[in-house]
């Protein structure tokens, strides 16, 4: 009987052994003819964590997890009219250069704002642009620049101006249903698998539709059909939520973005912070915003302040004293990132200069943090 159990085992661990070669050898097969990475095991090194490009707001980076949007995914920025989505994609690609990347812009509204992308920190100069013609061609050039692997980020604005080549040789008033859904989703299914081979971000802008008759739940939806929902690994919903003033004069939006979709971190997360009119995202507010939360600036009915330091009467006084006073804003968003538990070295005094215009300093360390 003990003899039997032994050759039990003997068969069984040669069993395993034919079924480990076995293994090795397709897994072998497969690299060698379809390239190294088209098959590994996920515990590998440099397969679980996910880089990240940070946006330009600090709350935002940390309600997505990561610190910022993910590198060869994509990631969908929607809301209503005037709500920041532009200018929280001209914030990414700002981001983007400063970290050395290349960027492109494919503009099938026609209407980006070259003076707005450079007070944000876009260096235009650099920032390949595409005004297509319809939405074949701004799908097809999207797709060469993220095959060459040489762009770090693409941004398509918006989903909604991407409209078909038979739709325009048409007549108004012809009925064209689901064209664009089936474009889109012809053109994700190409895209996908692009982006994660290239660790290109694909980021797509659109705007919000009303579904007619419904009367319970939200009316609300996006044009271009369900596949981008499907294909986005982070999905974020932009609105405005204030109106900022400086007495009476409107001055900025302030925003809240709640991320419905996320892939990579914990969904269903939160971020508010100011958007300035000509600006773009405002880092002293959001220092402001933190530095309370983590009492290192104490308020008093309306005056701020920093340990003994006066910061000013008012929001907007405390924010312009920051913007006026680099290196206190350096110490204070050092000691903030300390609180938050996003360790690293302060950001360079040339990333604050920039910031003072909206730019937020690239947040190196928090892209460590992968969920």
């Amino acid at each position: 009987m003990a003899d039997k159990k032994v050759n039990l085992k003997d068969a069984s661990a040669k069993e395993a052994k034919a079924k480990d070669a076995a293994l090795e050898s397709a897994v072998t097969g497969i690299k060698r003819e379809f390239g190294e990475g088209a098959l590994m095991r996920l515990g590998d090194k440099g397969t679980v964590k996910v880089e990240a490009i940070p946006t330009g707001a600090l709350a935002l980076d940390l309600a997505l997890g990561i610190g910022g949007v993910p590198r060869g995914r994509i990631v969908e920025i929607f809301g209503p009219e005037s709500s920041g989505k532009t200018t929280l994609v001209n914030h990414i690609i700002a981001q983007a250069q400063a970290l050395g990347g290349v960027c492109a812009f494919i503009d099938t509204e026609h209407a980006i704002d070259p003076v707005y992308a450079r007070a944000i920190g876009v260096d235009t100069d650099e920032l390949l642009i595409s005004q297509p013609d319809y939405g074949e061609q701004a799908l097809q050039i999207a797709d060469r620049l993220i095959a060459s692997a040489a762009v770090d980020v693409v941004a398509i604005d918006s989903v909604a101006a991407l409209t078909p080549k038979a739709e325009l040789d048409g007549q108004i008033g012809d009925t064209t249903v689901g064209l664009q859904a089936r474009l889109m989703s012809q053109a994700l299914r190409k895209l996908a698998g692009s982006l994660n081979r290239t660790k290109t971000v694909c980021l797509f802008t659109n705007q919000i539709r009303e579904k007619v008759g419904v009367q319970f739940g939200s009316p609300e939806t996006q044009p271009g059909g369900r596949a981008l929902k499907f294909y986005s690994s982070q999905r974020l919903d932009i609105r405005r939520i204030e109106t900022l003033k400086d007495g009476t004069e409107a001055v900025g939006n302030r925003v809240r973005v709640k991320v419905v979709k996320n892939k990579v971190a914990a969904p269903f997360r939160q971020a508010e912070f100011d958007i300035e009119y000509g600006v773009g995202i405002s880092r002293e507010g959001g220092l402001l915003d933190f530095g309370m939360e983590q009492d290192l600036v104490q308020k008093s009915g309306s005056f701020f302040s920093y340990g003994e330091t006066r910061l000013g009467q008012g929001r907007n006084n405390a924010k312009q004293f920051l913007a006026d006073n680099p290196e206190l804003a350096l110490e204070i968003e050092g000691k903030v990132r300390r609180a938050l538990g996003i360790d690293g070295e302060e950001p360079a005094p040339e990333a604050t200069a920039a910031g003072a215009g909206g730019i937020e300093s690239p947040l190196a360390e928090a892209q460590a943090q992968a969920a």
